[in-house]
């Protein structure tokens, strides 16, 4: 699959959709639509389409986001340094959307590499296992889990 912006993928995004992923917003904590999603499969770029987290990597970090301890295609997200809000963080955006996805940080769980994706629900669409392959990502089957 080739994954781009393009003019179309922004056109058809929610208000809330650009501004967090478009425009570096940061929806409110414990309101995004995947924090609580257990189904298996993986999430994408709202823009693009390229794949970036897998449900088998995602997990309860409390911290009102949805967190995984890692990419499923590393080379897809890239890290920034954001000096912004008066902190320093590292920035996480699509590789090819460049979609701003959220933060990633030292205090993940230390059994998986210890990091923590801390993930804004408005980049990400989620694509359920069982579609994973009609939609063009049966290449990532093996690494997510059964239903």
């Amino acid at each position: 699959m080739r994954y781009q912006k393009s003019p179309d993928a922004i056109a058809g995004l929610s208000p809330e959709q650009f501004r967090v992923s478009q425009q570096n917003g940061t929806e409110p904590p414990g309101t995004g639509e995947y924090l609580h999603n257990r189904e298996p499969g993986i999430y994408v770029d709202i823009v693009s389409g390229e794949p970036l987290f897998a449900s088998t990597d995602k997990y309860e970090s409390g911290c009102g986001w949805p967190s995984f301890t890692k990419p499923i295609e590393p080379a897809h997200v890239d890290e920034l340094r954001d000096s912004s809000h008066g902190m320093i963080r590292t920035e996480v955006r699509s590789h090819y959307g460049d979609s701003h996805l959220g933060h990633v940080f030292p205090d993940g769980p230390k059994e998986h590499g210890g990091l923590r994706y801390c993930i804004n629900s408005a980049s990400l669409r989620f694509v359920p296992r069982d579609e994973m392959a009609a939609q063009g990502y049966g290449a990532y089957l093996d690494q997510v889990e059964d239903s």
